[in-house]
């Protein structure tokens, strides 16, 4: 009997999951997508994890919490021919550290924006949104040093660090647009949206794009 694929229980319209949904389908690694838009799939993720956060993926008995660390799964347990994360003990830890920085200095100051929108207005915080402003203009200047002769984040080769990259760029760029200035910056989210698998996360996110509460520009 074959073994039922692992589950991932996701939302389109999420970066995070989208995080993690480019790395499935860089590999074409085949998995059963539990949409969070079916309330029965929205019960089964609070019943697996009360925090009701995803992406998470359930493997038989197994649920694997956060978009990295089902990246770091299905390297481990699913591997295809695009090696997200390398064998080389200091090549992956270059992979890892920037994948935090996607995920702390570009995903999270973005969210911040968005979180506060959809705070009641006197609940919203100004001052930590013109701090989010700050923190995403220095990680654009840094990333823009750093792009300057790479194709993809740590190099010639598409990581685990690009597919955090892919959404968290994407939206960070509607929220806060990258500035012209930042050219490398700029092509490289470019390259990132030309990729298939992040293309194909992008179109499937495309009917929900009335979700983002400052607005979705009429691009990309």
């Amino acid at each position: 009997m074959t073994a039922a694929p692992p589950r991932l229980y996701a939302h389109p319209f999420s970066s995070y999951s989208q995080k993690a949904l480019i790395a499935l389908y860089e590999n074409g690694t085949a998995f059963e997508y539990r949409n969070l838009e079916d309330p029965q799939a929205a019960a089964e993720l609070a019943a697996f994890w009360p925090m009701r956060r995803f992406p998470i993926m359930v493997d038989g008995e197994r649920v694997v919490l956060e978009a990295s660390c089902v990246i770091e799964y299905l390297a481990l347990h699913y591997p295809g021919a695009v090696q997200l994360i390398p064998d080389d003990a200091d090549a992956a830890l270059e992979v890892r550290m920037l994948d935090r920085f996607f995920d702390n200095y570009i995903s999270t100051p973005q969210q911040k924006f968005v979180f506060d929108r959809l705070s009641p207005e006197a609940d919203r915080d100004p001052c930590g949104v013109d701090q989010a402003r700050t923190m995403l203009d220095t990680a654009y200047a840094w990333l823009d040093q750093r792009m300057a002769g790479r194709e993809w984040a740590t190099g010639d080769a598409f990581t685990m660090a690009d597919c955090g990259a892919a959404p968290f760029l994407f939206y960070a760029d509607w929220t806060h647009p990258i500035d012209a200035r930042h050219a490398h910056v700029r092509a490289y989210r470019q390259r990132l949206l030309a990729r298939p698998s992040v293309r194909r996360a992008v179109d499937e996110a495309r009917p929900f794009r009335k979700y983002f509460p400052l607005g979705a520009p009429d691009r990309d």
